[in-house]
């Protein structure tokens, strides 16, 4: 069942010659404005009850515009935004407070603002003040907080009752570790109650850690939305190849997307996963030594070739990723047709479950600055516990315990 339905949505700031053109423009009366630039326009989305969706983008993408016009703290230029259900909102740091007010009193006054009455309000309150825990403070003027306290009594509002939909926007990075553990404790609290997440953020752990679904925005547009780990795999290839021109999209017999991007002057020709024994393999144990062995050939002359790779879980979350600049193994000043053979050795320390490889060959520390290619989904292979303790978890962590009788 669709808990929010947006057609054709967009937003344009526009301005005018005159001010009694802008307020002839607010009755309906058709004035061309001096300028208008539209920062969100063609939105299209059907969100169901219990959806968890990222919405990812670079910055001026229109991230925050889309989630104040769901939140109706601004107004469409065109389109409908139908919501069927209560949305609770942690917006821009500190948007709604006064400042010269308490934390009790601001909690007060917006809960207030979502429809709860004096009665509700003060059975709320006690929750608000200890989930928040800023002790003393939480009495004086929201002045005297710092950025994280102002965080911790927005985000401690949001979530003192249930709501429908909870739409939080990157409020969370600037809390401490503490209060961050404790925020997606509560969010996972709240969805396994199909609590309808948005949940704007440029960390890709976080994202997909709580969202099975993504919408990808650029200047503007929505450019893509689907599975979050395809969605994110899609924008990083988009960050490093800025015209789109090389960004291709393969559906692979598992069902799944692989995402390959770059400009093509290195290559990718083989990688295989080797034992112990040196055979090719798809299925390790927990903990064996493997071989991840890489072939590149060069195409073009090339002043510098760096190799980064990155183990994935199922879910995309990277488990460990390094690349030949950290570990001081650049190649210099390649020839056409050169081909080289790159053979990283480690211990396959990973949770029973399916992992993937990405690679990527690039120029510097990253691929943002010249991106021969990036290919996701380059290999995968399964981990499976033959001779260890049963454990749970993504990481083998050989434990030694120790019991004494007091």
């Amino acid at each position: 069942m669709v808990i929010l339905d947006i057609k054709n949505l967009g937003k344009a700031y526009r301005s005018y010659h005159y001010q009694f053109q802008r307020f002839a423009s607010w009755f309906g009366v058709p004035v061309r404005p001096r300028e208008e630039t539209w920062v969100l326009r063609n939105i299209n989305l059907d969100v169901h009850y219990g959806d968890s969706i990222g919405i990812i983008g670079q910055n001026g993408a229109g991230k925050s515009t889309l989630l104040k016009l769901i939140t109706g703290t601004q107004q469409p230029t065109e389109g409908t935004v139908q919501c069927n259900g209560r949305i609770s909102a942690v917006l821009e740091l500190g948007m709604g407070f006064n400042h010269e007010l308490s934390g009790r009193q601001n909690a007060s006054h917006a809960l207030g603002l979502n429809g709860f009455s004096s009665r509700q309000i003060q059975q709320l309150m006690a929750a608000v003040e200890d989930f928040a825990e800023i002790g003393e403070y939480f009495d004086e003027p929201m002045r005297t907080y710092s950025s994280g306290m102002q965080m911790r009594i927005a985000f401690a509002v949001a979530v003192a009752y249930r709501p429908e939909i909870l739409i939080v926007d990157e409020a969370l990075s600037v809390g401490d570790t503490y209060f961050q553990h404790k925020s997606f404790s509560r969010i996972r609290e709240f969805q396994q109650h199909n609590t309808t997440l948005l949940f704007v953020s440029h960390d890709r752990t976080a994202v997909q850690s709580l969202c099975n679904k993504a919408v990808l925005l650029e200047k503007g547009q929505l450019v893509k939305h689907g599975n979050s780990e395809e969605v994110f795999d899609y924008y990083n290839a988009i960050i490093a190849d800025r015209e789109h021109s090389t960004v291709t999209l393969k559906k692979l017999d598992s069902g799944k997307v692989q995402t390959t991007s770059g400009t093509g002057e290195a290559r990718l020709e083989e990688i295989a996963l080797y034992n112990y024994k040196g055979e090719v393999v798809e299925t390790v144990g927990v903990g064996d030594p493997v071989e991840l062995h890489v072939k590149v050939k060069v195409y073009k002359s090339l002043e510098t070739l760096i190799l980064g790779y990155a183990i994935k879980d199922r879910l995309g979350q990277v488990m460990y990723g390094n690349n030949t600049w950290h570990t001081k193994q650049c190649i210099n000043h390649l020839m056409v047709g050169s081909e080289y053979r790159f053979v990283i050795a480690f211990p396959a320390n990973f949770g029973v479950g399916s992992y993937s490889i990405a690679i990527a060959l690039h120029d510097k520390d990253t691929h943002m600055s010249k991106n021969y290619e990036w290919s996701d989904l380059a290999l995968v292979f399964n981990v499976v516990n033959t001779d260890k303790t049963q454990f749970f978890g993504c990481t083998w962590i050989e434990p030694k315990v120790t019991v004494t009788t007091l």
